[in-house]
């Protein structure tokens, strides 16, 4: 069948609104470009990586990345099911599930399709979701694509959560939560959150990416929170924050982990972590182990940066410093990179209009100099 072409003059350019789209962002504040940087970083302080305990660039860490890459080669080759699962990622499993104090752990290729997997896997149109406001965007998109109702509750709102609840006509639920929540910093209660889910006998998903290795010395808020075996509770982490290299994991009970294995979909259809990934955050589990006082540092420098910034300190490694406006917000990091200190800037969406904050992110091996350098820069360029 042949068709007339179209007369193309009755509609716009199809790209035609993305410079519209790219000059109100612009002129919000809200703009973003890449920064390439160097290894070695020019010289500039690094308080806006997710490196709580700077193992990122530890020897060990390197030498067991260096060795799994000779070992196993570049990539992983195929999905999990089909060539992408070697002994390295089995071993790097019960590691991770030993650390945190759950029966069983699944590597995904990051956290934030472990997060995928793992809401979207569980759910379906017989579950109510109820789901923090603070949620991390991963966590967002994966009730979005869970085909499930979804309840969205003010942060740390459990009697907003137990109405829900409470009021479902679905036989079955799921709370999702951040523990330590990424923009602001804050640990919830997660026992109380627990026995609201137990209550109305919905699962508990937490995702630990800002706990692991800073809470509970390395174990994560889960563990430290007594959860991490309870069989209705699901743990979700990232491997590329406290442990200084990539990818992401869900922990829970081996009914779970075989549910994801067969049902999800980013884990099914993605190729596994590569061997370098798994086996730098193998080395991380190990040092964490050894070394359970690298949790309370990271926490101690944060309270100090807080102190410095003269903001409340947080339960994390995480210093949220509110401005208000994206475009005050954006230039005070500016004016510090100038300066060179590199801190994170959080504009919407990341966190609600109104609210644009700088972003500082402790390590366990930053020094007395280092904060003495920051206490310097930053009473150069805030407001007299």
């Amino acid at each position: 069948m042949s068709l007339t072409a179209p007369d193309r003059s009755r509609w716009p350019d199809p790209l035609a609104w993305l410079a519209a789209a790219a000059a109100d962002r612009a002129a919000a504040g809200l703009h973003r470009t890449l920064r390439p940087r160097s290894p070695e970083r020019g010289g500039q302080l690094d308080l806006a990586s997710n490196d709580y305990l700077g193992l990122a660039r530890d020897d060990r860490v390197l030498a067991a990345a260096a060795a799994a890459l000779a070992r196993w080669g570049a990539g992983a080759t195929g999905s999990r099911l089909v060539t992408g699962t070697t002994e390295l990622h089995a071993e790097l499993e019960q590691a991770l599930a030993g650390l945190v104090g759950t029966p069983a752990a699944l590597v995904f290729s990051s956290g934030y399709l472990a997060n995928l997997g793992a809401v979207t896997a569980l759910s379906g149109p017989d579950c109510l979701i109820v789901s923090d406001a603070g949620n991390h965007a991963s966590l967002v998109d994966a009730c979005r694509l869970s085909r499930s109702p979804v309840t969205v509750v003010e942060h740390g709102d459990l009697d907003a959560a137990a109405r829900a609840l409470a009021q479902r006509s679905q036989p079955r639920a799921m709370v999702v939560l951040d523990a330590v929540n990424s923009a602001a910093g804050d640990l919830l209660p997660l026992a109380d959150w627990h026995a609201l889910a137990a209550r109305f006998a919905a699962l508990l998903v937490i995702d630990d990416a800002h706990g692991l290795g800073v809470r509970g010395a390395g174990r994560g808020s889960v563990a430290e929170a007594g959860l991490a075996a309870e069989p209705d509770v699901i743990t979700t982490i990232t491997l590329s924050k406290a442990l200084g290299s990539q990818g992401g994991a869900v922990l829970g009970s081996r009914a779970v982990i075989g549910q994801l294995i067969d049902r999800a979909r980013s884990f099914l259809f993605d190729t596994g972590l590569n061997p370098a990934a798994a086996g730098a955050a193998l080395a991380a589990v190990r040092i964490i182990e050894s070394e359970p006082g690298l949790a309370g540092r990271a926490r101690a420098r944060a309270g100090q940066l807080a102190r410095i910034c003269g903001v409340p300190a947080t339960d994390g490694a995480v210093v949220p410093v509110l401005i208000g406006e994206a475009a005050a917000a954006f230039e005070r990091s500016v004016a510090l990179r100038e300066r060179g200190i590199e801190v994170g800037c959080f504009r919407p969406p990341s966190v609600p209009a109104g609210t644009a904050r700088l972003r500082l992110t402790a390590r366990a091996d930053l020094t007395d100099a280092d904060l003495e350098r920051f206490c310097q820069t930053w009473q150069a360029v805030s407001p007299s």
